[in-house]
């Protein structure tokens, strides 16, 4: 049986372009967090200010319901930088299981670089590490390194997630 994946990592980890793939893949819905934002946080973060757990507690709520109405299976690209945010999301939706998008602050600076209008400027990319907290031992999920193509990340996933049952990575 299909379950959640969330997408997860820095700003400008390729969150929403691996998890649209991924998707297709998979053939389950896919969802980017960006569209769950209200106008009030991408105004905060536009003005290069990062959010605090206040701004993001209703966001991740609307996360979580939109997972939780996916049980047999969707994508979404959510940063989920804290295991705070990880567990809220899990709240709505046990099940879920993460593909951490990981890189260093060099490769994803440049990737972010090549992202013209995107509301999160990249001052805000050492705020963002800073914050992230990597998959704990105890959360269903497998952490790839973005520094290879899109179809080389998701077949690493694929085939992390198909080479185990998810009680094993409980």
């Amino acid at each position: 049986m299909a379950t959640p994946i969330v997408v997860m990592g820095v700003s400008g980890s390729g969150k929403s372009t691996v998890g649209a793939a991924l998707a297709q893949r998979l053939r389950v819905p896919f969802a980017d967090a960006d569209d769950f934002h209200p106008p009030a946080n991408i105004e905060k973060m536009s003005a290069g200010h990062a959010l605090d757990d206040d701004d993001r507690y209703p966001w991740l709520e609307a996360i979580g319901k939109w997972l939780a109405e996916h049980p047999a299976g969707g994508v979404m690209s959510c940063s989920a930088l804290k295991r705070t945010y990880r567990d809220q999301l899990r709240q709505h939706c046990p099940d879920i299981e993460f593909l951490h998008l990981e890189g260093s602050m060099e490769t994803i600076g440049r990737r972010q670089a090549s992202r013209p209008g995107h509301f999160m400027p990249a001052s805000l990319l050492e705020s963002q590490f800073k914050t992230l907290e990597p998959l704990a031992p105890d959360e269903c999920g497998v952490a790839i390194d973005v520094d290879q193509s899109i179809d080389d990340i998701i077949e690493s996933y694929v085939s992390a997630t198909q080479s185990h049952t998810p009680e094993e990575d409980r």
